[in-house]
């Protein structure tokens, strides 16, 4: 059953369970924390709501909460330090709020963004109080891998028989989509397309899993064929079409060092295919149909209106991206990541949000050659970490997240975040700009060999660090 905003609805059942996963949160020891969040992710749709005074607090708002009191009464967040992900992450979070109330300037805006601007600073840091290392980077990654068997198994069978079981939640509907033939499975989450973008964005993370040792093999295999189960249910283009760009991610992984020659190869590609095609190059979207009805022409119509009508939203966004176009096409519905933070918050916004990405790569990249090949299986990892935000990335182009696809982003930016600062203190100006000097040396050869027992180095915030 789907619920109305403003409207609190909470079952006996949901409330048993939330009740559940705040005690966890609260007695758990910060290694584990993570668990009732990652379950209430994958067993819980966002049907369960308690509305106060018109604000909407969903079962992850409440849990979030929850997180934070833990992390104050503990004292979890001491000894973390901005670095520049954060910093651009609270700039756009900044910028996001005050030009979308500039636009609007209601009351009703600045709540609405306010709700959002407390999910993805409340997840994010949240995240960054509790994930301090790269042990709790594959901590994290097991539990999650563990937890979408059973995901996957449920959604296999809505595939089956038609029928959601998370419905008895509220939020989704009890009987599942169909689409020229195909049942569209959505589980928990509150489409098809962000269903199949969970399992497809988590893809990359399990494969990276598989490198760090025989005893994670058998798990990473179960939940690698997890997400290709979550993905396919979804009967969505572009899933399926993200799951294939973290394959093609993982796959660079022996031209790591070519990685700028493949850049500019990609943007030559581009603009070259700008110039010979007679229409756009983003219109290659419409030709993605990898599923029958897929929507892929209605995206790249949305890119190329947005380009056309820049004058209209480059200063402080729109209130209505319906007037872009005058055919019956209707763009209504903003269904690109990087045109939302637009048409809401303005050229500024989209660029922020970009920065944010763009950082992300490069800490991937500097994490990676720090690290050396002293630690050829935790390279992987964080090569893999760097897959799975390309898949972000490329689903950016067809969905907008709104339910809990925000708790994976969010902790994947975090867990990158986590890892260029647990290498951090082995950059030095002396050996030129960016250039990395072995983790091993850094960090003293005991620790480098007491890590290596458990067969993943053991890194940790380097007192000396700068941000």
């Amino acid at each position: 059953m789907l619920q109305p905003e403003n409207i609190t609805f909470v079952n006996m059942l949901g409330l048993t369970f939330l009740l559940a996963m705040a005690s966890l949160l609260m007695v758990l020891p910060r290694k584990y924390a993570l668990l009732p969040i990652i379950m209430l992710t994958c067993y819980m749709t966002l049907g369960q709501t308690v509305a106060i005074f018109g604000l909407n607090f969903n079962f992850f708002r409440i849990l979030v909460l929850i997180g934070w009191v833990r992390v104050f009464l503990r004292g979890e967040a001491r000894g973390i330090r901005l670095n520049k992900i954060d910093t651009l992450l609270i700039a756009l979070i900044a910028s996001s709020w005050l030009i979308y109330v500039l636009l609007w300037q209601t009351t009703a805006a600045a709540i609405n963004k306010f709700g959002r601007a407390y999910d993805a600073i409340g997840l994010y840091f949240l995240f960054r109080f509790l994930v301090r290392d790269f042990h709790d980077i594959l901590r994290f990654c097991r539990m999650t891998a563990v937890l979408i068997i059973p995901l996957a198994m449920a959604m296999g069978i809505e595939k089956l028989t038609g029928h959601n079981a998370f419905a008895i939640f509220g939020g989704v509907p009890e009987v599942t989509a169909v689409r020229t033939g195909s049942l569209r499975v959505q589980g928990p989450f509150r489409h098809p397309i962000l269903a199949g973008t969970f399992g497809a964005t988590l893809f990359p993370v399990f494969v990276g899993l598989w490198q760090q040792g025989k005893g994670n093999r058998l798990l990473s295999l179960l939940a690698v064929l997890s997400c290709g189960t979550i993905t396919v249910a979804s009967a969505s283009s572009g899933p399926l079409f993200a799951f294939l760009s973290g394959l093609l991610a993982l796959a660079l992984w022996p031209l790591r060092n070519h990685m700028s020659r493949i850049r500019w190869g990609i943007l030559l590609t581009v603009v070259g295919l700008e110039l010979v095609m007679k229409a756009h190059v983003w219109y290659l979207m419409g030709r993605v149909n990898i599923v029958s009805g897929s929507t892929g022409f209605h995206r790249a119509y949305l890119i190329d209106r947005a380009f056309a009508n820049l004058g209209d939203w480059w200063l402080i966004g729109t209130r209505s991206t319906a007037d872009w176009t005058d055919e019956s096409i209707n763009l209504f519905d903003v269904t690109n990541q990087y045109i939302a933070y637009g048409a809401d918050g303005g050229l500024i916004t989209m660029l922020l949000f970009i920065l944010v990405i763009v950082r992300c790569f490069r800490a991937v990249g500097l994490t990676v050659r720090a690290l050396g090949e002293e630690s050829p299986k935790l390279q992987f990892y964080v090569w893999a970490l760097g897959a799975a935000l390309f898949t972000h990335v490329v689903t950016f182009l067809s969905v907008t997240y709104f339910d809990q696809n925000l708790v994976n982003w969010y902790l994947l930016l975090a867990a990158i975040s986590t890892a260029s600062l647990s290498v951090q203190g082995v950059w030095t100006k002396e050996r030129g700009l960016n250039d990395p000097l072995p983790v091993a040396a850094a960090l003293g050869r005991s620790r480098f060999e007491a890590g290596r027992q458990s067969e993943t180095p053991v890194f940790h915030a380097d007192k000396r660090r700068s941000t």
